[in-house]
Parts: C-alpha cells; structure tokens; sequence
C-alpha cells in the first residue's frame, strides 16, 4: 500500500469549487480526503481524528484564520505536516507562516503536480516537531535555478519585442547560468555587497552578444529585466524555505549587482557599435 493511500489528508477552504475539486483530485491520486469549510469545522475534525497532512486556506471567513488551524492541528496532532493556501503570498503572512511552521506555501491557483509532489515529499519523510531548515539567498538561487530561467524565459517570450528576435531558447538564455553563478558566488563571499568580477565580465559578453543578435539597448534592459523579475517571484515563492536575518541585505546586493551588470552590458554593446 503506498503512502499516499495510506495519508489522512484535512482540506480546509471557504470556497466550495476549490474544496471539492482539490478534495477529488487529491483523492484520485490516493489520499484518504476530509474536507471542512469553516474553522470551527475543521477544530472539529482535528478532534476527532489523527491527520498525516493539512491543506488550509490563509483566510477562512477572516483574514489569517488558516493560522488558527494550523495551530490546532501542531498541538493535536505534531507530526501533521501543514500547507496553506493563499491568493496572494504577502511578506507579512510568510513571516506569520514560518512563526507557526507552516510546511508549505501553496499559491492560488495551486499548480496540482506540484502540491502532490510536495506531499509525497513531506509526507515519506515527517517532520519532527519544531524541526526547520532555513537557507540562504545563495543556497536558494543555486537550488532554483532551473525555475528562474523557465521564468525568465516566458518572460523574454512575452515581450513583443524580445520576442520578435529568432532565437532559440538556449540563445536566449545563454547570459543566465553565468548570470546566476555569479550572484551565488557574490553572496557566499566576504564582501556579499561588492559584485564579482566574473559577474561584471559575464555581463559585458552578454552585452557583445546581444550586439550580434541585432538586439537594441532597449531591449537588452528588458532582458535583464526580465531576469530581475523571475528571481523576485521565484524568492516571493520561497519565503518559508528562506534565512530571513539577511534576506533584505541579501536582495538588495542582487539588485545593484544585476543593475552593474546591466551597465557592463550596455558599455560593451555600446563600444561594439564604434
């Protein structure tokens, strides 16, 4: 009998579409569902059985009530690993969500594949209570950077202008790797504020092979841009896996380091011109 057979899963959320079409799914792939849509509901529930895994919406009637059964379900039942549900992953509530050892931080509309993976994951290994790992912005980087270049990506795509370039994919994230290792190497250094050399000479090729590409300056801002943006979300994302004593810091240093990296590009495309 697999584990997610044997799972006991509690599916708290106030709106009935998502409730019943998660709770099927999830039975489909499984996992014995129990469903609640209200708190004192799902208090209820918690009471009367024990639960491998919760699933509970941020706001259930009231902002921040997914809170309330979390914190239920850790005295009840402290082997449970919890997920919330959220619209919108605010800072505030990430912060809320570590102090109360959420598990994971699932974003509406939750991408299905990658909730059941992440309950197979948690699930073959509990977590002991108060048990957590948190890692740094450049672990984070390095670990992700398959998701921040598929995210680069489909931004670079939708930007009419980028777009318009004949490119391959590998073409148009040939910058990336180099990009992104130079970052994780800035942040490990003694001197995380200061980008590397290897980060500025990364971005003055990519500013002569943008130049070759027939690319304009305009466009290679968007480039990095672009970059810029998938990095954010893919952090925004990953809130609950993320040091937070030197996240601000952390961020800012990506900040001027992707901007001096921007600067290097647009000289070397610019001196390629004369």
């Amino acid at each position: 009998m697999s584990a997610a057979t044997r799972a006991q899963i509690l599916l708290v959320d106030d709106e009935p579409n998502i409730l019943s079409t998660l709770a099927a799914i999830l039975r489909q792939e499984g996992y014995a569902v129990s469903t609640a849509s209200t708190v004192a509901e799902g208090l209820r529930l918690i009471g009367a059985q024990p639960f491998d895994a919760l699933i509970a919406d941020l706001n259930i009637g009231e902002p921040g009530d997914g809170f309330t059964v979390v914190s239920a379900m850790r005295r009840t039942h402290p082997h449970c690993v919890n997920f919330i549900l959220t619209g919108y992953p605010a800072f505030e509530s990430a912060l809320q969500a570590i102090r109360n050892q959420v598990d994971d931080y699932l974003v509406k509309p939750a991408n299905v594949i990658e909730l059941v993976k992440s309950l197979e994951t948690k699930l073959s290994s509990p977590r002991q209570p108060g048990a957590f790992t948190m890692q740094p912005l450049s672990d984070f980087l390095h670990d992700n950077s398959v998701q921040i270049s598929e995210r680069a990506l489909a931004a670079m795509k939708s930007d009419s202008q980028l777009a318009a370039i004949p490119l391959t994919d590998e073409q148009r994230l040939d910058h990336l790797p180099g990009l992104l290792r130079g970052l994780v190497q800035q942040l490990q250094s003694s001197r995380p504020e200061r980008p590397t050399r290897e980060l500025l000479l990364e971005g003055a090729r990519h500013g002569l092979i943008r130049r070759r590409q027939r690319y304009s300056q305009e466009m290679l801002v968007h480039d990095i841009r672009a970059v810029d943006t998938s990095i954010y979300e893919t952090v925004q994302d990953g809130l609950l896996k993320l040091q937070l004593s030197r996240l601000i810091p952390d961020l800012r240093n990506v900040n001027s380091s992707l901007s001096m990296h921007l600067q290097e590009s647009l000289r070397a495309f610019h001196e390629s011109q004369n």
